[in-house]
């Protein structure tokens, strides 16, 4: 419970002595231990490993030196954010590119992170002793000025964290990339075992079936000898020809979920318009595309867009109980605006792992956002924002 003060006018504000005060003033007295042990081991550690760096064992034991530095800069990070409200976020595993045991040294050697984690811990072991003297003393005998120097000491700590710990913004910038490729391999690798169902379990067998009856129609043919065997193959004809119109609504089908020839040609308009109206919401969907100049995104955005529009609507024929929907895209600057809305009964949640979750990973691997709004008793809205133009598309 944070402790409140009032002022001369009677407005409670938080005590400049609260809980924070004294997590920071702990934090301060603890990095004179840590730096200690930190330069301790930094030090060591990189002159036994510098010095036998001719040997077998010398760069095995520097690439261990920096990997430990690299867990104690984690651990910097988990007490800035614990006491001093540094929001540094947590850096990633190391990224090692080859197999073996090499590759993990060469990753290890070649890690900026562990290697600002070494300074670090150099400079905590000077830092943490003047911290700690400068708090003991302020505890002691500079109780007036307790919160506001303990502030200042603390926020030279936040910026000794922020500069060194954190994790450079091109190394973030690529796992980011990494996890948006892993998404996109695992929305294809689905996508291509969706086809390979449908095509197996629906027009493939409906193909071997007609194969099969026009092979018994061939046969009563040859061997038609009365009215009665012409009819019968006439049947097994007119058969055939019902198999064929449903193998090739199958295809179409298929080959509309692939991508459609109406999104290729006409845009999004045409394409989504041709969704809502295959929509089974009894009071039907309301589409409205203003892309202003008539000009089109790129074809991967225009994808993703149809497709969560498709799946969403899908969504809301299944699932939702609506009685209506509503589709708005429109252009603002250089991003290309969704917003999907039903009154059905809500409670939809990207997290529970539904086909939401799908959706999010497929915006998120170009860069969108994939905003859910969906309270019990409904109405959901779905607002999702893509990029007008892809990195590929700018190159």
């Amino acid at each position: 419970m944070e402790e409140r003060v009032e002022d001369g006018a009677g407005v409670s504000r938080p005590s400049p002595y609260g809980r924070q005060l004294w997590l920071q003033v702990q934090h301060l007295l603890v990095n004179l231990p840590l730096g200690i042990a930190g330069f301790v081991f930094t030090v060591v550690m990189l002159s036994v490993g510098l010095g036998l760096a001719v040997t077998v064992v010398g760069l095995p034991l520097l690439a261990c030196g920096l990997a430990g530095s690299r867990w104690l800069g984690s651990l910097a990070r988990r007490r800035a954010r614990a006491a001093l409200g540094s929001e540094v976020p947590e850096a990633g595993p190391l990224v090692v590119t080859r197999p073996g045991m090499s590759g993990w040294v060469i990753a290890c050697l070649t890690d900026g992170l562990s290697w600002r984690s070494v300074l670090y811990g150099i400079l905590l072991l000077p830092w943490g002793i003047l911290g700690f003297a400068l708090a003991l003393v302020l505890v002691l005998v500079g109780w007036p000025v307790l919160p506001w120097a303990v502030r200042g000491l603390a926020a030279v700590d936040r910026m000794l964290v922020g500069s060194l710990l954190c994790p450079a913004a091109l190394t973030e910038r690529v796992r980011e990339l990494e996890d948006d490729r892993g998404a996109v391999v695992d929305t294809a690798a689905a996508d291509l075992r969706r086809i390979e169902r449908d095509l197996h379990d629906g027009a493939q067998a409906r193909l071997v079936a007609l194969a099969m009856d026009l092979g018994m129609a061939k046969e009563r043919l040859y061997e038609t000898t009365t009215p009665e065997d012409v009819a019968a193959a006439a049947r097994m004809v007119d058969a055939a020809h019902g198999e064929v119109k449903i193998a090739l609504q199958e295809l179409r089908d298929l080959a509309r979920g692939i991508h459609p020839a109406v999104l290729t040609d006409r845009g999004l308009d045409a394409a989504l318009s041709a969704v809502a109206a295959r929509c089974t919401v009894p009071g039907g969907v309301k589409v409205n595309v203003d892309l202003k100049d008539g000009e089109r995104p790129d074809a991967a955005v225009e994808g993703i867009a149809y497709f969560t529009v498709s799946e969403l609507l899908v969504n809301i024929s299944k699932h939702a109980g609506a009685r209506s929907a509503a589709v708005d895209v429109w252009r603002s600057d250089d991003r290309l605006m969704l917003l999907v809305r039903d009154d059905g009964r809500g409670g939809a949640d990207p997290a529970r792992g539904s086909g939401l979750a799908g959706l999010t990973e497929r915006v998120g691997a170009v860069d969108g956002v994939f905003l859910v709004e969906s309270p019990e008793g409904g109405p959901t809205t779905v607002t999702v924002e893509l990029p007008w133009r892809t990195r590929a598309g700018r190159a």
